[in-house]
């Protein structure tokens, strides 16, 4: 049924190329540490690479500040980011050009003098595909340099026991028809971010028991898939990282919780996966492994987990144990959660008390979570989004019997459902973006 890396720019592309500029106040790069090797190449290379440098910098600087803005004209970019108006005029002719930026036709007269013309992120032009592959379903999602969705397709599939080169060809067939819905809309994919369940590290999934999979490629299989269905879209570069990661920064960056920049993304499917965002930042931990939450262990004699260990997490919250407890078929897919959230509205026992016991799970270990990093917030994401009416107040009550901190009262705010657009496709294809926003100068529109 159909519904809904950064991708990082190969070195050999060429920079946009530079329109004449006046002189120009220039901010300095970022601080880097080189090797001596490499400030000994930057030396011999002269003042001139220093300034493509520094002008791809600015060219970002500027971008992002139209985007953060929404709508901002060029006198307001020079003001926020501290170059001259005659510097910020020739990055904008730059951003025009390359199908960055757009002016929305409105004017802005605010202070003495003519009045200015408003700029706004381009809805055309360079975007992401975000493509998140779960254990019973595929969804996939094209979005726009201002983070908008403008594609969305989802099929409920199970990928359990497939043999992954089938699941990467069935998964290109649907990225097929979305990158054709993105053409149409003239928007130009320059990237791909696979979202996956399990360990995944290095472009490969190493480890993802639900699904069944071992040190499988992914990255390299999905590329062959696409490009056997779509060579006329050519290398697209692709990248790959956990489904709970790329729903955390999805929430992140379009939860509206702006607030919120160190919080604990629990996301609830077949299995429970976890996030860290710390300070705006995701947390991969040494070997990209960290927010395996649902491999915690709630209960030392529980019941065998796919990962081979006992007591999981997940066998008591994953979503076949909630359909299980609930007297549902534990195979029933979206429509089996559906039929739980209908049935816990209507008073059943029995699914009261799966969702119960599956709150009480996840507060407890939540609870160890909190007192080891100390969150501001606990986001629960995925299937427990709609579930959380009855899941909240089991978990409530263990963070606030268990968090020695005093901070998780029973009530708190910082425990809550995610929003609506915390999905792991979009913050996927919202990493692609922001990778396109931090260089633009990589990503020239072809000629």
């Amino acid at each position: 049924m159909t519904s809904s890396s950064p991708a990082s720019p190969s070195a050999s592309r060429p920079a946009s190329p530079e329109p004449a500029e006046p002189p120009a106040q220039i901010l300095p790069p970022p601080p880097v540490s080189v090797t001596p090797s490499a400030a000994a190449a930057s030396r011999s290379l002269g003042a001139k690479a220093d300034k493509d440098t520094v002008r791809r910098h600015n060219l970002s600087l500027v971008l992002r500040a139209v985007h953060d803005e929404g709508e901002i004209t060029r006198a307001q970019v020079a003001a926020r980011v501290g170059l001259t108006r005659a510097a910020v005029s020739s990055l904008v002719e730059q951003l025009l050009e390359g199908g960055f930026l757009a002016e929305s036709g409105k004017t802005f007269s605010g202070q003495a003098g003519r009045p200015g013309t408003v700029l706004q992120v381009a809805r055309t032009g360079a975007a992401g595909l975000g493509i998140e592959i779960n254990i019973d379903y595929v969804t996939v999602c094209a979005v726009d340099l201002g983070g908008s969705d403008r594609v969305r397709l989802t099929e409920h599939l199970d990928n359990r026991g497939t043999p992954p080169a089938d699941v990467f060809r069935r998964v290109a067939r649907i990225a097929a028809r979305a990158t054709e819905s993105a053409a149409e809309q003239q928007l130009r994919l320059v990237g791909v971010q696979l979202a996956l369940p399990g360990l995944v590290s290095g472009g490969t999934v190493r480890h993802a028991p639900n699904l069944g999979w071992s040190r499988v490629a992914v990255e390299g299989l999905f590329a062959q898939a696409l490009a056997a269905l779509r060579p006329d879209l050519g290398p697209l570069p692709v990248s790959a990282d956990n489904e709970a990661n790329l729903a955390a920064l999805a929430e992140l960056w379009f939860g509206g919780h702006r607030a919120d920049r160190s919080f604990l993304y629990l996301s609830g499917e077949v299995g429970v996966g976890g996030a860290l965002v710390l300070g705006g930042q995701l947390l991969h931990g040494a070997h990209g492994f960290a927010g395996e939450i649902g491999h915690a262990v709630a209960h030392a004699d529980g019941p065998t987990c796919r990962c081979g260990a006992r007591g999981c997490l997940e066998q008591y919250a994953g979503q076949l144990a909630l359909l299980r407890n609930a007297g549902l078929d534990e195979n029933a897919g979206v429509p089996g959660v559906a039929e739980l959230e209908r049935r816990a509205a209507a008073g059943d026992e029995p699914a009261l008390a799966a969702l119960r016991t599956a709150g009480e799970k996840l507060g407890l270990v939540l609870s160890g979570a909190v007192n080891l990093i100390d969150p501001e917030a606990v986001v629960l994401g995925g299937i427990y989004r709609g579930l959380a009416p009855w899941l909240l107040p089991a978990v409530d009550r263990e963070l606030s019997q268990r968090v020695v901190s005093g901070l998780w009262a029973a009530g708190s705010p910082r425990l809550r459902a995610s929003s609506l657009s915390g999905d792991a496709a979009r913050g996927a294809a919202a990493l692609v973006v922001r990778a396109v926003l931090a260089d633009p100068a990589g990503y020239p529109a072809p000629r």
